[in-house]
């Protein structure tokens, strides 16, 4: 049911610009912004810019020199986007990635098409999460227009890599201050949870790399050698036997969706051991040794009741009483990446804010939720110390990532209805 009534003049300009907003989510999709590596992000903020910049907004685009990923070949670029209200008041900032994933394979759609097939908007990126930023800057636009007089400022952000950390966008911007509590006062990302979900946060996670030793000696006489390979597979198995059951059995009372991701987890991202693999085009055979080194790597999502130091810890005490009980065994560890865990209170001004659009929109009560990874919040948090941020946006988050990607315009356009009111509420006096 929808919440909606006839006096409301900003939702139905909002519903107005339904093929506007169409067309802005085909124009971010076909820019193929792959990362990795990190192609054409230049070219995205660009669009973004000039979309903006004549709707009034000061807009700003920023490299992030020096961060990890940033190279003159795939420089990191950013966008924010400001717009002043006519009087002093709070900031509003809506933050989207422009980044997409790799295609993959199953598709049966162009990927990078935006092709519109009934409500639906197909392509890598469309749900996560260029139909978000689409419906932002419409919210925003339409806002603007319905109430020029309003108060405080409205930001809209493109930044880059949150897929593979965010330290090429939000972590760069929030360590330049644009996340500020003094600057900017609320934010909100469209990641896509659905326009009637709101997200408060996400689990923490260590990647971290885990290395066997060996020693490397002719494969016809392993004997001589002692094989890193085998030594792994001791790790996997003491990990199947008794770090996987441990964490099968602790529970988050974080409202994470889905249902099992309110365990702790692990996952054995990548294995590499022995001889590297040769490109497809070779037709020699391996070489006969015995891999003296074999690595992997883990991605440990951790619960908001769990500390790091317990969580790492637990993986070097399954490691060391290898070292004690098998011959030979030797091993190394190499942190990757730390997230801590972020949980924005229900309280805050921005949930309460956002739940009654909610309710206004769709005529009932959000679902509280809280993600089984992380997002750009965490940066937002830790680095930029500002609390009062959550997620909120259109799209079905199973299908991130996936073949067929899509996003549903009417859930676009709902939650751009939703942002819209949250305007309302947050910069009228």
């Amino acid at each position: 049911m929808d919440g909606q009534d006839a006096r409301d003049p900003l939702g139905e300009r909002i519903a107005a610009k339904r093929d506007d907003l169409i067309e802005l989510t085909q124009a971010l999709v076909r820019i193929p912004t792959l990362n990795p590596p990190g192609d054409l992000y230049r070219d995205i903020c660009e669009l973004l810019r000039d979309r903006l910049a004549p709707r009034g907004f000061d807009c700003q685009l920023i490299r992030a020199e020096g961060a990890p990923g940033d190279s003159d070949a795939h420089p990191r670029w950013n966008i924010v986007a400001r717009r002043e209200g006519t009087r002093p008041g709070d900031c509003v900032h809506f933050n989207s990635h422009t980044d997409v994933v790799e295609v993959g394979s199953g598709w049966t759609r162009d990927p990078f098409g935006a092709e519109l097939d009934g409500d639906r908007i197909y392509g890598r990126g469309t749900c996560d999460m260029k139909g978000g930023l689409a419906a932002s800057i419409i919210a925003a636009e339409a806002f603007i227009e319905e109430h020029p007089d309003f108060a405080g400022a409205i930001e809209i952000s493109g930044t880059a890599d949150e897929e593979s950390g965010g330290y090429g966008g939000v972590a760069y911007l929030a360590e330049q201050g644009y996340f500020d509590p003094a600057r900017v006062q609320h934010v909100i990302i469209p990641e896509p949870l659905g326009h009637d979900r709101i997200c408060l946060g996400h689990r923490g996670g260590w990647w971290a790399e885990i290395e066997t030793k060996g020693e490397i000696a002719h494969g016809s006489m392993p004997f001589l050698g002692d094989c890193a390979v085998r030594h792994m597979g001791a790790v996997l198995d003491a990990f199947e036997r008794d770090l996987f059951p441990a964490l099968a059995n602790r529970r988050t009372d974080m409202p994470v969706i889905p249902d099992g991701a309110r365990q702790a987890t692990l996952n054995i991202n990548s294995i590499h051991g022995g001889e590297p693999e040769q490109a497809t085009d070779y037709t020699g055979l391996p070489s006969a040794c015995v891999p003296d080194s074999c690595r992997i790597a883990i991605d440990r999502r951790y619960l908001i009741e769990e500390t790091f130091e317990d969580v790492q810890a637990e993986v070097i005490a399954v490691l060391e009483n290898l070292r004690e009980t098998r011959p030979r065994f030797d091993y190394a560890v190499r942190e990757i990446n730390r997230i801590t865990p972020s949980m924005t209170e229900r309280d805050a001004p921005v949930v309460t804010t956002v739940a009654g659009a909610i309710r206004a929109v769709t005529g009932h009560d959000p679902a509280y939720v809280a993600s089984p990874g992380s997002y750009d919040q965490k940066h937002i948090d830790r680095i930029g110390r500002l609390k009062n941020c959550i997620a909120y946006g259109p799209g079905v988050l199973e299908l991130a990532h996936k073949p067929d990607e899509w996003v549903s315009v009417d859930d676009m356009i709902a939650s751009a209805r939703v942002m819209g009111r949250a305007l309302e509420t947050l910069l009228l006096p």
